[in-house]
C-alpha cells in the first residue's frame, strides 16, 4: 500500500440529522495511483453518501471506520484541508455563486491549492508578487484548460454558474478539476443531465487528465458514462455497502439486466436509504467543494 492510495476501511456514515440512521454500512475500498473506480448502484444505496463523506460534508457525520490518505487520517482534516492535500470533488447539482467571477474562484483556489496544507507565514499566496500565481501564468493556464473542454473563454467573467445550462456547470467542476490537478478525484454523477455531446466532452477532458498520478472515482448510476471513461475496476454499491466488485463487464451487465439480479443474489430484494437531496448539495456545498481550498485563501465561499 502507497501513501498515494486512497484507501477506506469500514467506513460507517451517517446523516448529522439523524446520527442513529446509517447509510454508509462499512465501505471497504482501494483506489490506487492512475486507477480509475467506477460506483454504481441504485437511487438511495449511498453513491452521494460516499462522496460527500470523503470531502467533509458537514451534513454527514461518519460514526466509525478509517479513511487513510497520504499517509494521513484524512477524516482529521477538514474539508478545505482535504482539498488542499489532493482531494477534488466533482459535484452532481453545482450551487450558482453570484457575484463570484469563474476567473476570481479559479486564481484563488490555484493559490490556496500551491500553498500546501500547511502555509509558509511569510508567503502571501494572493499576492502574484510573494508567491501567488502569476496573472500571465494563470491566463495561459486557464485558456489551454478551456481549450480542452470546448469552453468560450468568455465564461471566465461570468459568475460561478449563474445562468449556466447544466452541461455549462458540469464542463465547470471539469475546469476546476483540470487547474487543480488534483490526486485524486471523485466525481458524482458528472453525466447527470447531460445530453450525449456534452457527455462526450466531458469524458474527454477527462480522459485527457488521467494520470499515473491520479486516482479516480467515479460515481454513477448509468453505464453510458462508462462508455467514454474506461474504469480499472467496478463495484456495486446497495444498502451501504460494497456487494459485488468486477472489471468493466460488470458495469455492461448491470446495463443489459439491471440491478435486480445482483440485489437478489445479495439478499436485498429492495433497496432503501437516504442520498443527499439537490438542496443538500446545494446549501451545504461551501464546505465540500473542490473550490473551498480557494475560500480558504481569498474568503469566496461555495
Amino acid at each position: 500500500m502507497s501513501d498515494q492510495d486512497l484507501v477506506i476501511r469500514d467506513l460507517h456514515v451517517a446523516p448529522t440529522a439523524k446520527p442513529d440512521h446509517e447509510i454508509l454500512k462499512g465501505i471497504d475500498l482501494t483506489v490506487r495511483q492512475g486507477e480509475v473506480h467506477a460506483i454504481m448502484g441504485p437511487n438511495g444505496s449511498g453513491k452521494t453518501t460516499l462522496a460527500y463523506a470523503l470531502m467533509g460534508h458537514p451534513a454527514y457525520i461518519v460514526k466509525s471506520g478509517q479513511v487513510l490518505w497520504h499517509g494521513q487520517d484524512l477524516l482529521k482534516l477538514s474539508a478545505d484541508k482535504r482539498a488542499r492535500l489532493g482531494m477534488f470533488l466533482a459535484f452532481q447539482y453545482p450551487m450558482a455563486i453570484p457575484g463570484l467571477s469563474v476567473a476570481s474562484l479559479l486564481r484563488s483556489a490555484i493559490n490556496a491549492r500551491r500553498a500546501g496544507l500547511e502555509s509558509d507565514p511569510n508567503v502571501d499566496h494572493t499576492d502574484a508578487f510573494k508567491g501567488g500565481i502569476p496573472m500571465g501564468e494563470f491566463r495561459k493556464l486557464v485558456r489551454e484548460k478551456m481549450a480542452l473542454l470546448k469552453m468560450d473563454e468568455s465564461i471566465a467573467a461570468r459568475y460561478v454558474n449563474e445562468g449556466f445550462s447544466g452541461g455549462e456547470k458540469k464542463r465547470l467542476e471539469m475546469l476546476q478539476m483540470a487547474v487543480l490537478e488534483p490526486e485524486m478525484a471523485i466525481l458524482d454523477e458528472t453525466d447527470s443531465g447531460l445530453d450525449i455531446d456534452a457527455l462526450r466532452i466531458v469524458a474527454e477532458g477527462v480522459n485527457a487528465m488521467l494520470n499515473p498520478n491520479m486516482g479516480v472515482l467515479v460515481i454513477t448510476h448509468y453505464q453510458r458514462l462508462l462508455n467514454y471513461i474506461t474504469p480499472d475496476a467496478v463495484h456495486v454499491l446497495a444498502a451501504g455497502r460494497i456487494i459485488l466488485s468486477g472489471g468493466k463487464d460488470l458495469a455492461l451487465r448491470l446495463e443489459a439486466e439491471g440491478y435486480a439480479p445482483i440485489l437478489a443474489a445479495a439478499g436485498l430484494e429492495t433497496e432503501v436509504g437516504d442520498e443527499a437531496p439537490e438542496t443538500a448539495d446545494a446549501t451545504a456545498g461551501a464546505a465540500a467543494s473542490p473550490a473551498a481550498v480557494g475560500s480558504a485563501s481569498s474568503g469566496a465561499t461555495r
